[in-house]
């Protein structure tokens, strides 16, 4: 994945609004939500949700469909998937098992025992 798209990418999600919605969305995979659910569970109005789901679209991070008079949202978690990867690479050396470095990164910044 190209640096410009991971920028991209992260300036899209650099908004408390944005970071909600992928994070609403995630866990719904291809079956997403339609833009009206979106905007009722967030408290968002239609005019802003909107321009918040545009910016993710078109960073790569959103997929959207038409079914029937309804545009259905979903997280694009291959997208989501590369972000991430791209970022841990260099933090985890490439390591296989991201959750293995994750835990290493916790034991060196744990406060030391007391005997």
């Amino acid at each position: 994945m190209k640096q410009s798209r991971v920028l991209k990418s992260l300036s899209a999600m650099a908004h408390d609004t944005r970071l909600e919605i992928v994070r609403l969305l995630v866990p719904r995979g291809d079956d997403g939500l339609c833009a009206g659910d979106i905007a009722q569970t967030l408290g968002v109005s239609a005019s802003g949700l909107s321009f918040h789901l545009s910016q993710l679209e078109q960073a790569g991070l959103l997929t959207s469909r038409k079914e029937s008079r309804h545009v259905i949202y979903a997280a694009d978690r291959t997208a989501l998937g590369e972000v991430i990867s791209y970022l841990l690479n260099d933090c985890c050396a490439g390591a296989a098992d991201v959750s293995a470095c994750m835990g290493a990164k916790r034991k060196a910044n744990a406060p030391a025992e007391q005997a």
